[in-house]
């Protein structure tokens, strides 16, 4: 159950822009260009820690580390959340209000030592780490099929359903192992 909640809030978010401002509608790609493997990876995002890609199309959140001029992180709000628009040109655009309050925004809080926890507003009870590796690099962190990993992207299908059901298949979680350094993947199926 709790997954659930977690997998109807992110699943909401296109939803809630469309509805939130319906001059700019989503646009549907075709569905045999919408394999995972297949969608646009973000390529110049400088402090890019991780990202989420969903259904209906290509357009993909972005969660990338917050530096003031100097490259210091802004501890009030150390992750900034924003859209790469690929069917629109790859146009960068912010979360709109419901999108940071209900959908894809991040909340923090530190925990010490230069470490932060975040919590997403669509579900809160999986903590994800930001803090930094032995090169000094800022990295999150999350428990992926039990191993603690580097968080790269989420991946959320969905296959219809309407604004309060949508129909997920599965979320993908996908990182690297800090132990191993191998790929790691897990797919939570609501049940």
């Amino acid at each position: 159950m709790k997954n659930y909640i977690f997998i109807m809030m992110m699943a909401a978010g296109p939803l809630l822009l469309s509805f939130h401002n319906r001059a700019v509608p989503e646009s549907r790609e075709p569905f045999a260009a919408m394999m995972p493997d297949t969608f646009p990876v973000p390529g110049n995002v400088p402090g890019l820690l991780f990202y989420i890609q969903r259904d209906p199309n290509t357009n993909t959140i972005c969660y990338e580390l917050n530096t003031d001029k100097k490259g210091n992180i802004r501890s009030t709000e150390p992750v900034n959340v924003f859209w790469i628009r690929y069917p629109e040109g790859g146009m960068r655009k912010d979360l709109n209000y419901f999108q940071r309050k209900f959908a894809y925004g991040i909340n923090s809080k530190p925990v010490g030592d230069g470490t932060f926890e975040l919590r997403s507003v669509a579900y809160s009870k999986l903590p994800l780490y930001l803090r930094k590796d032995r090169s000094n690099q800022y990295h999150v962190y999350a428990a992926i099929d039990k191993k603690e990993c580097i968080l790269s992207r989420v991946f959320i299908r969905i296959d219809g359903g309407s604004f309060w059901s949508p129909n997920v298949l599965y979320i993908e979680l996908r990182g690297k192992d800090i132990t191993t350094g191998k790929t790691i993947v897990q797919r939570i199926k609501p049940s």
